[in-house]
């Protein structure tokens, strides 16, 4: 099955050629690497990775996550469709092991990720190297050592890394662009999908690693798309999501809410020096 890799882009230019010099390292590397810029123009001087690179644009704001992923998507040519985030490495057998995977079984299927601290790449890829510094997010479960592992919680998907068939994408509506900017779409996405019966599985092999880039905690920056999308997955799907980035704000004083709350009630929006103390400069690898 012909595998179409798919990430979104705005800034992070040095992390973007990691990723594609990783896809040029595959074992089985994919079909093609479809970009989809959320800014004005590509960056310049990108990597020759030996495979055929397309390009599409994405207006609208500033982050337009879920309209990215579907423009990304409708794009693409291969069977599968593998969402890969521009601040990953990908693996070395990281296609290779989602495309066996999506060839055996219809499913949506999920790699690992290890998180890599700040100057951890260079310029050449070593993968030993990310093998021993990364670490594992700690509410992630293990890996399989083979094969692939169901996992019946839906809500395990991150749009870090994953992959499905791309009819698949297609039924189910792909990413609600409703959800504006950042958070949610991929947790709706998600549940519509188990919701469908769509199976999700843990991919032996599909390792990716995480780049280095500073955090907001909680993500202040963040604020009113947060609760803008949670509202609106609280409306389609009668719970919240983000709830732990809810509680945050609940705890810095800034909203009233509880799981069993029907709304979110703001209190304040937060103040320039709160976001900017919220910024994690140093080796701070989750949010």
């Amino acid at each position: 099955m012909a595998i179409s890799a798919l990430t979104l882009v705005r800034g992070r230019e040095r992390h973007l050629a990691n990723l594609m010099k990783s896809l040029a390292l595959q074992t089985r590397k994919p079909d093609e690497l479809v970009i989809a810029w959320m800014q004005d123009e590509p960056h310049a001087g990108l990597p020759e990775i030996g495979l055929p690179v397309r390009h599409v644009f994405v207006p609208g704001d500033p982050m337009p996550l879920a309209a990215a992923r579907n423009r990304a998507a409708d794009a693409a040519r291969g069977e599968v469709l593998l969402f890969l985030d521009v601040d990953c490495i990908a693996g070395p057998g990281l296609v290779e092991a989602y495309g066996a995977a999506a060839g055996e079984r219809d499913g949506l299927f999920l790699g690992e990720v290890l998180y890599l601290p700040e100057g951890a790449v260079g310029e050449r890829i070593d993968y030993e190297a990310l093998d021993r510094i990364g670490q594992a997010h700690p509410s992630k479960p293990d890996m399989p050592s083979v094969g692939v592992r169901e996992e019946p919680d839906s809500g395990e998907l991150w749009g870090l890394s994953f992959a499905l068939r791309r009819e698949r994408y297609r039924t189910l509506g792909g990413m609600d662009e409703s959800f504006h900017g950042y958070g949610g779409e991929e947790t709706d996405f998600a549940a519509r999908a188990g919701a469908s019966g769509l199976r999700f599985y843990w991919t032996a092999g599909a390792r990716a690693y995480h780049q280095h880039h500073p955090v907001h905690v909680p993500p202040l920056h963040q604020f009113d798309h947060i609760l803008r999308n949670a509202a609106r997955f609280r409306d389609k799907h009668g719970r919240w999501c983000m709830d732990y980035w809810l509680g945050q704000f609940r705890d810095e004083g800034l909203i009233d809410w509880s799981e069993r709350a029907d709304r979110i009630e703001l209190r304040r929006r937060p103040e320039a020096h709160e976001i900017a103390r919220a910024l994690q400069l140093g080796e701070r690898l989750f949010s």
